[in-house]
């Protein structure tokens, strides 16, 4: 690892956080106090390929800073991302051949910035991870997930986030769910909790019971609020196995707070009603206490996430021999 190392830059200099979606690149350059100096978004090219992914982020670096401010760079990425290696190990087709992109190094040869990267749920959820140290000291471990298109997840223990080999950990949508069973997976397996807890999930769900399409979720949450009882078993079935699983792995981490984000909960009490009550059920004496949170960070959090890796990732360097 000559070419990585924990780094310093980040720690009383500007450094620039940039938040990679399917759809969306988000960019901030960040002053040394963590002020928002600038910002800057663009689309994601997803259907033009990994190198143009990649042109688009550097581009999107250069817009927030042209005055070459900062030190360094931070990437939270959609896919399965080893901040070791700085490669994405595994991804769906949200972005044409994102597998095996080397996310670290080609960054930062297009950028000449020392680039630090990992997975766009653990990096959303570093804010919520420092806040919980600072404001907790003692009380260190975190399990946050993010229900959106996708179901993604962060475990923090003792403080340390936990990113595991190839980057995987924290992959909460493709443990199994019986709500699942049969059901085709986009990572190839089949039952996974995303299969019946995403977004695309519940709204599969509702056109199964129902045989009749339907255009996105919030149409099945607007049907579930006129008592249409097919969309209220769509939504309350995602949400109960959503929340069956948190309390599960909640029994075998012993989190001090756990946190629910993404689009998904933002439908409504019937959703955030039903994952409450499965979470509870799970939820061994001990914990009895412990309840889901919202994030307490808004828009903002995945590019300060970002920009953070820079103080406690491996950096990697520009122009480095691969």
């Amino acid at each position: 690892m000559s070419d990585r190392s924990r780094p310093s830059a980040g720690t009383g200099a500007a450094v620039i956080g940039l938040d990679l979606g399917g759809t969306k690149i988000a960019a901030a350059l960040l002053g040394p106090d963590g002020t928002v100096l600038s910002r800057h978004t663009r689309p994601t090219p997803a259907r033009d390929g990994a190198a143009a992914v990649l042109d688009a982020l550097a581009g999107a670096a250069a817009a927030v800073d042209p005055g070459r401010l900062a030190t360094a760079l931070g990437v939270a990425a959609a896919g399965v991302v080893d901040p070791r290696t700085g490669m994405v190990t595994s991804a769906t087709d949200s972005i044409r051949g994102w597998a095996g992109t080397a996310l670290g190094a080609g960054l930062a040869d297009r950028t000449g910035y020392p680039v630090a990267c990992d997975n766009d749920v653990r990096a959303t959820a570093g804010p919520e991870l420092a806040a919980l140290t600072t404001g907790h000291p003692g009380h260190e471990s975190l399990l946050f997930v993010a229900v959106g298109t996708g179901v993604g997840g962060a475990i923090a223990v003792d403080g340390r986030m936990l990113h595991g080999a190839a980057g995987l950990a924290g992959h909460l949508g493709h443990l199994p769910s019986p709500g699942a069973t049969g059901l085709p997976c986009t990572c190839g397996a089949a039952g996974h909790l995303e299969v019946i807890a995403s977004g695309p999930g519940i709204t599969a769900h509702y056109e199964r019971l129902t045989g009749a399409p339907v255009d996105r979720l919030e149409t099945v949450a607007a049907r579930a609020g006129q008592g249409d009882a097919a969309a209220v078993r769509a939504i309350t079935t995602g949400a109960a196995a959503t929340g069956q699983v948190l309390g599960g792995l909640a029994n075998a981490l012993g989190p001090d707070r756990v946190v629910v984000g993404g689009g998904v909960p933002r439908i409504g009490p019937l959703y955030g009603d039903a994952l409450a009550a499965a979470f509870t059920a799970e939820l061994m004496p001990p914990l009895r206490g412990l309840v889901p949170r919202a994030p307490l960070f808004g828009a903002d959090a995945a590019v300060l996430g970002a920009a953070a890796l820079t103080t406690t990732l491996p950096l990697h360097h520009p122009g480095v021999p691969r």
